[in-house]
């Protein structure tokens, strides 16, 4: 049973990975994102996605954390 397991692992792996270099290779287009007065250098569009998906990751469980954190903190007072 471990080694399909570990089968299944790396066969999602390889789906994974297969699925986002395909995405990087279809997505070179350059473009220049603005906002406000601010803008960025022209770069591909894959770039930006994965740059968000990895802000998205880090902000996830850091508001996690807080949310999770103040319905503790909340807990032991409302028993009653």
């Amino acid at each position: 049973m471990r080694g399909v397991k570990r089968v299944l692992l790396v066969l999602t792996v390889l789906v994974v990975i297969s699925a986002v270099l395909g995405f990087v290779l279809e997505n070179q287009q350059g473009v220049s994102l603005s906002f406000l007065s601010w803008t960025t250098m022209q770069m591909p569009v894959a770039v930006f996605v994965v740059i968000a998906l990895i802000v998205g990751m880090l902000i996830g469980p850091l508001f996690r954390a807080l949310v999770g954190g103040c319905r503790r903190k909340m807990a032991p007072a409302v028993r009653g």
